[in-house]
């Protein structure tokens, strides 16, 4: 369970991270208060994974999970740009992710 809590804390860090550029620098009320749930959300829910699983590989894999994320949202909704190192990079962030995944116990 602590795995999927895990999963659900890096998908809302990646909602909170792009619902930055939504806020405006905070200056949009919707988009602020739907971020700073997320980023609370995240936080929590990081925090309740931590209870069983190692802090390197629990805080390592949230961010993965975020950087990844966000990366491919930002290309998808911002039109960033695309190109092989970037999705190279983000492949191996991938693989760093399932790598600390095997490599812990359940």
């Amino acid at each position: 369970m602590s795995w999927f809590i895990l999963v659900v804390a890096g998908l809302l860090e990646v909602v909170w991270a792009v619902g930055l550029k939504y806020t405006e620098g905070f200056t949009r009320l919707w988009p602020s208060l739907w971020t700073l749930f997320a980023l609370v959300a995240s936080f929590v829910l990081l925090g309740i994974a931590m209870k069983s699983l190692p802090v390197g590989t629990a805080y390592s894999v949230w961010v993965g999970i975020g950087a990844a994320g966000t990366v491919v949202l930002g290309i998808y909704l911002f039109g960033e740009p695309i190109n092989t190192l970037r999705l190279v990079s983000v492949g191996l962030i991938l693989l760093g992710v399932a790598g600390l995944k095997l490599a812990t116990p359940s």
